[in-house]
């Protein structure tokens, strides 16, 4: 990594996880394989505080360590790339279990549980859907036809969350990461 660690990809220790290397990749790293509009890459940090902002809505009362569980919920994509749902499901488990070992040397690294708790998981799950449906239909080339049979209809689309579908800079992608992670997990020590 950028900040000197080594990384086990097979048997990560949470004591080789820094953030800044977690935001660098994120912001470097582009939704949809690239194949977005705008002028910049549609980046997975993007994606995940979009993903954060989305849950936000559907569970207002989220407390600060749920909200940093649903930002960090593609943060093992730092090391091993955004690879597309149709791909993941032909390379099969052995992908599944080095993003899971990765997450959860993450979680621990900054002061959360290896896994999600249920309800996280399930919100999780959902904000992610809704931004699979928008960033598809607004940054991917899809059609709502064609969403609404692949990730069916999302069940909301508050207007101020429009600005996240517009792809920033690298630098600001991952400067605004770093940000929204310092302010969920202010109450922590690293």
């Amino acid at each position: 990594m950028l900040s000197g660690r080594r990384l086990d990809l097979l048997d990560p220790s949470p004591l080789d996880v820094e953030i800044e290397d977690i935001a660098h990749g994120l912001a470097r790293v582009g939704r949809w394989n690239g194949q977005t509009a705008g002028g910049h890459v549609f980046s997975v940090a993007q994606h995940s505080l979009f993903v954060e902002a989305i849950a936000a809505e559907m569970a207002p009362g989220l407390a600060d360590p749920g909200r940093l569980a649903v930002l960090l919920h593609d943060a093992a994509e730092y090391v091993i790339g955004d690879i597309i749902t149709p791909l993941k499901s032909v390379i099969g488990d052995g992908y599944a279990a080095v993003e899971a070992r990765l997450r959860a040397a993450i979680h621990l690294r900054v002061g959360l549980a290896a896994t999600p708790a249920r309800d996280i998981a399930r919100l999780i799950k959902r904000a992610d859907k809704v931004a699979a449906y928008l960033e598809a239909t607004e940054l991917a080339g899809f059609s709502r036809a064609e969403a609404d049979e692949i990730f069916g209809r999302p069940e909301m689309r508050p207007a101020e969350l429009a600005a996240y579908l517009a792809p920033w800079p690298t630098d600001e992608a991952q400067s605004r990461f770093l940000r929204r992670f310092r302010e969920l997990s202010a109450a922590r020590s690293f």
